[in-house]
């Protein structure tokens, strides 16, 4: 149960933040993460490393979607903080799919030679719907020169987030109970 309830709480924080932002709400997405970062992080949910890949996965997004926004490849809707800046509502969706990675998305995510690749295509199509349904975010020409480089950043983020979901979920060996001496 709790990993449909992961599943669906993201998809809420994805439509809230691409919607808000197409709309003019650029909150919307942030306040919808907030919701779901207090319910997921909470013991009893929350898994080792959860909040270490929300950190990584803003890194990874902060950097992807400037890299994106000052080469003049993408532009989006509700920009705050100003271009070229990653804007705050993507960072949300950034964050909230970090929260996935352990819990709905954690078949996905222990096979990183399946889910890199598939995020090289479903990234850019995510983003490209974003685009053409609502306009939160448009891709500018050569579309297909623009989303080649967000699938390698979508390749490159997702190969990191792969290996550092399965590296932070680890137990720690200074407290972990099988190295304690007696």
């Amino acid at each position: 149960m709790k990993t449909w309830i992961n599943f669906i709480a993201f998809q809420v924080v994805w439509f809230a933040a691409v919607l808000g932002a197409a709309y003019g709400y650029g909150w919307a997405g942030p306040v919808a993460l907030a919701g779901f970062a207090v319910y997921h992080l909470r013991p009893g949910v929350r898994e080792r490393g959860d909040v270490k890949l929300m950190v990584l996965a803003l890194l990874l997004g902060f950097v992807t979607d400037t890299l994106m926004a000052a080469s003049g490849f993408s532009r989006y809707a509700s920009a705050i903080p100003a271009p070229p800046l990653a804007p705050f509502w993507i960072l949300s969706l950034w964050a909230g799919f970090a929260l996935t990675l352990n819990h709905s998305m954690q078949w996905f995510t222990r096979r990183p030679l399946l889910a890199a690749p598939l995020a090289a295509v479903f990234g850019p199509i995510s983003y490209y719907g974003a685009g053409r349904a609502w306009g939160a975010v448009s891709i500018a020409e050569p579309i297909g020169l623009a989303l080649a480089v967000l699938a390698v950043c979508w390749l490159i983020s997702m190969s990191i987030l792969c290996l550092a979901a399965e590296r932070f979920s680890r137990p720690d060996p200074e407290t972990s109970p099988l190295t304690r001496m007696p």
